[in-house]
């Protein structure tokens, strides 16, 4: 069998903070009476992995392809997908927290790093990112402000809008403001410390969710507070070591053609068109979609419609 395009069906998470949008916009088939947050659309990770649903695959998941098809799929040494791409809706805002870099990883001997980005789907006329820490934020102040409820006084609010990327490396302090709809590519980590909660409680149990403080403070670099953090809109959005990302725009009746010497994933945030290839059936794809193109395919897509998409790899 040769490598081909994979689709990939969604693992769908409920957050407390999370909503309906994402059936509204991509028409998710999204659980009943949910408050669903996060779309994971490709996932490799040791808990979480997509579920192939085209082609001879169709109902395994990502990791035995990655196995099978070896380095068409695989750009790590650990043989597996080094990408994680999500969608979130943002009905409330997301906690305030941080995710740590590889050294930070090594230092406390747990997690795994995760720099990541935020492409802005929606936003509401008000919307806003907090990015980071106020210029001369301190440890030691912020740690402060955390034992006393103030933190947020600290963060940088960034008004936003759709079609922008920001770029957000590993330990910088952040959150998503409420009203957003994000498409998030990251390494493939789901480590996440969570420094404030905004004082709300799990309907779940009635209590706070948990905080993890003390991992927070040693993850976060505070240098970085100084640093302006890029945003961009068009063209190349991220060009990272982690990762890179393009935002693509074609016409009806444009094509492009798939062969890259490394795996790209490419999500489909409007339109659509058909993936066709002499060793594969031909593949629809609309928007919401998300489709892993093995490295060397020999293919194009030909749009059918207006379209607007994203393209990330290692």
């Amino acid at each position: 069998m040769n490598p081909y395009p994979l689709k990939l069906k969604p693992i769908f998470k409920e957050r407390i903070w999370g909503g309906r949008r994402l059936r509204e916009l991509f028409d998710k088939d999204l659980p009943p009476n949910q408050p669903i947050g996060e779309s994971w659309e490709l996932a490799d990770l040791p808990n979480d992995k997509s579920e192939i649903v085209n082609g001879p695959l169709a109902g395994q998941t990502l990791d035995k392809a990655v196995r099978r098809f070896g380095p068409a799929l695989a750009a790590d040494r650990n043989g597996s997908f080094p990408l994680l791409i999500k969608l979130l809706d943002a009905r409330q805002v997301l906690s305030v927290q941080v995710h740590p870099d590889a050294q930070t990883c090594r230092r406390m001997g747990k997690g795994q790093p995760k720099t990541e980005c935020w492409y802005i789907i929606e936003a509401p006329p008000d919307g806003i990112i907090y990015k980071g820490l106020k210029p001369g934020t301190t440890r030691a102040c912020f740690a402060q402000a955390v034992a006393n409820g103030t933190c947020s006084d600290y963060l940088q609010a960034v008004p936003v809008k759709a079609g922008e990327c920001h770029f957000l490396p590993a330990g910088v302090c952040h959150a998503i403001g409420a009203g957003l709809v994000i498409a998030e590519i990251q390494q493939p980590s789901d480590t996440t410390y969570r420094v404030f909660d905004w004082n709300r409680l799990d309907p779940a149990t009635g209590k706070p969710r948990p905080l993890h403080i003390e991992e927070a403070l040693e993850s976060i670099h505070f240098d970085l507070s100084a640093v302006p953090l890029p945003v961009t809109t068009v063209g190349r959005l991220v060009d990272a070591p982690e990762f890179k990302l393009d935002k693509g725009h074609q016409m009806p009746g444009c094509e492009v053609l798939l062969n890259s010497p490394v795996p790209k994933a490419m999500l489909f945030l409007s339109g659509g068109g058909t993936i066709y290839g002499r060793t594969f059936e031909d593949i629809p794809v609309r928007k919401g979609d998300t489709v892993l193109i093995p490295a060397q395919v020999e293919g194009f897509i030909r749009f059918e419609d207006q379209t607007e998409y994203l393209t990330a790899w290692v």
